[in-house]
């Protein structure tokens, strides 16, 4: 009963981790933007019944920055609908963070749905091992929750993935579990990402050539019906979003990408980049690939699971190797697969621990290699990306000075006018947390008008920037204006320092601790002050006693200034 009970804590780390993150790290970078701000255009403006073209050019932020391809509305539809009731219930709750969860807890139930069908294919420990790797890794957990397409895709291809893991079933019934795996990978990639169709390519070749499935029963169902049923949802959803005619954003974006080779403008890598730079990243601890993989695929008893776990993934990873443009958040969708073949080699390592010397250091190194990839997770890589949204944090600040400084009253409501720049939009600022330009209960007496102009003739013209009464700016940008404008006509309200990079302390050096103090008091708020206190307590405690005075954190230089028009 324990046991079971500590199982379920266990499985609970998953969704309570991917939660967390989400609390310290809530805003969103410019990749995530297309469908944040379309979750907020429809939670704010509704789907519109008439002058329907009319309203998404004058109310969506879409059809002002449309992107280089249109992307599917499909998402945000679902997020902003299941989202709102939990807003209305809570006035206080971000429409923002409400999205985000929602969609965070969907992929860590689709992680936890991989671990019930590996511990019904392997055991228990197994499972066990899985969850374990899953939560000290970073990346999946970090983005579960982040408004990319690949993580809408990625709950879907997960529960794919635990659908055909080789369980102990009749054929007949594995056959059925494969169709339906097949359906979801389609539709995924019907609507969220293309690059699927490589991804369900090599899992149907694999199943089909060990004899698993059959042309005729599933692959040409499962093929139809998910293009059609993929097809029913994207093309009239985003035909009537993006106001085009028959619009598929996934062939537009495969046409862009792959047939015109404009994906490369972002930037190529060799063809082993994969292997050699995303995959470690992707997995973090380095025994899950030195020796939990290998074991997996050297022992009899693993072999056959492992394998028909991992070929199917391997080889679409290096068949999409072949692509000049790289990003990690490709093949994502392969790292419950290499997690659970690492967790097989290491369940076979920790269940043979009592009979030689060498398993019981190998299950004390895979112990240990978790712990420290956790901690490096929780408390090195959550805290420098949290420092990554200056934007973000630039903008709150500004409208918690604006609001505490300006009279409660006035009539008409006094307009302020914000100009964000280019930085301020790629690292957080979203319509989630700009203010309305109406007065509000949180802002009754002011009326906010925000600006993204990116024209660099518009910029030269110092009657620009005459428009603001405040800029969100790049220190270098920001002394250009005050340059062109006069140093009397600007003054610097705050400079908002974000993550630079690692710094190496030496003896004698003075921590910060900048990262970890705002994220307790963000957490704890009043309470954190005691906290702080402890942890720089614990930090001087391990310099003193084990590192010799070394020690690493976080460095931060100044990346925005706000900067105030000073009337003449």
């Amino acid at each position: 009963m324990l046991k079971d009970v500590g199982y379920l804590l266990l499985l609970s780390s998953i969704p309570a981790l991917v939660l967390l993150h989400l609390v310290v790290a809530p805003y969103t970078k410019v990749e995530e933007s297309f469908h944040i701000q379309a979750i907020h255009d429809i939670k704010a403006f509704g789907i519109p019944t008439r002058n329907v073209s009319d309203v998404f050019r004058t109310e969506y932020d879409h059809f002002t920055f449309p992107g280089a391809v249109p992307r599917t509305f499909a998402g945000a539809v679902l997020l902003s609908s299941l989202s709102t009731p939990f807003t209305w219930m809570s006035q206080d709750l971000n429409g923002q963070v409400a999205a985000r969860a929602i969609l965070g807890l969907f992929n860590a139930l689709s992680l936890l749905a991989f671990a019930r069908g590996l511990r019904r294919t392997a055991g228990k420990p197994a499972a066990v091992w899985y969850v374990l790797f899953q939560a000290s890794q970073f990346h999946v957990i970090y983005y579960a929750s982040r408004t990319l397409s690949n993580m809408f895709a990625f709950g879907m291809t997960t529960f794919a993935l635990a659908v055909l893991l080789p369980a102990p079933v009749d054929r007949q019934t594995y056959r059925k579990r494969s169709r339906i795996a097949l359906y979801l990978i389609t539709i995924a990639g019907i609507v969220f990402r293309a690059e699927l169709a490589l991804f369900l390519t090599t899992h149907t070749l694999f199943l089909l050539i060990t004899g698993r499935i059959s042309i005729q029963r599933e692959i040409m169902p499962a093929g139809i019906l998910g293009l059609v049923l993929g097809l029913a949802v994207t093309i009239p959803v985003d035909s009537f979003f993006w106001q085009e005619p028959l619009l598929w954003p996934e062939l537009a974006a495969f046409k862009f990408n792959v047939v015109a080779g404009q994906a490369s403008a972002w930037g190529t890598h060799p063809w082993h980049y994969y292997f050699t730079n995303a995959l470690p990243r992707l997995l973090l601890n380095p025994l899950t690939y030195l020796i939990g993989i290998p074991i997996s695929l050297l022992q009899p008893a693993t072999r056959r699971i492992s394998g028909s776990i991992l070929i199917p993934s391997l080889a679409y990873i290096a068949i999409y190797s072949a692509q000049p443009h790289k990003e990690w958040r490709f093949i994502i969708y392969s790292i419950p697969s290499l997690t659970a073949a690492a967790a097989l080699g290491a369940s076979y390592i920790w269940t043979r621990k009592a009979k030689t010397i060498l398993y019981r250091l190998l299950s004390l190194a895979m112990i240990g290699s978790t712990l420290v990839s956790f901690a490096i997770s929780s408390f090195i890589l959550l805290p420098t990306s949290s420092a990554n949204y200056p934007g973000a944090h630039a903008l709150n600040n500004l409208h918690t000075r604006v609001l505490t400084t300006t009279p409660k009253s006035g009539n008409p409501p006094l307009p302020l006018r914000i100009h964000l720049g280019n930085l301020a939009c790629q690292t957080g600022v979203t319509r989630f947390i700009q203010l309305p330009s109406t007065p509000s209960k949180d802002s009754p007496y002011i009326t906010w008008y925000y600006d993204k102009s990116d024209s660099p003739s518009q910029k030269a013209s110092p009657d620009f920037w005459a428009n603001f009464n405040y800029v969100l700016l790049e220190p270098n940008e920001a002394n250009a204006v005050r340059a062109m404008s006069g140093v009397d006509a600007w003054k610097e309200v705050e400079t908002v320092r974000a993550f630079a990079g690692i710094r190496m302390l030496r003896p004698g050096d003075e921590a910060n601790a900048v990262i970890e103090e705002s994220i307790l008091r963000k957490a704890f708020g009043e309470a954190a002050d005691g906290l702080v206190g402890s942890w720089k307590e614990f930090v001087a405690f391990v310099r003193a006693r084990l590192t010799r005075g070394w020690w690493v954190e976080v460095r931060m230089e100044p990346r925005i200034k706000i900067m105030e028009r000073i009337k003449a």
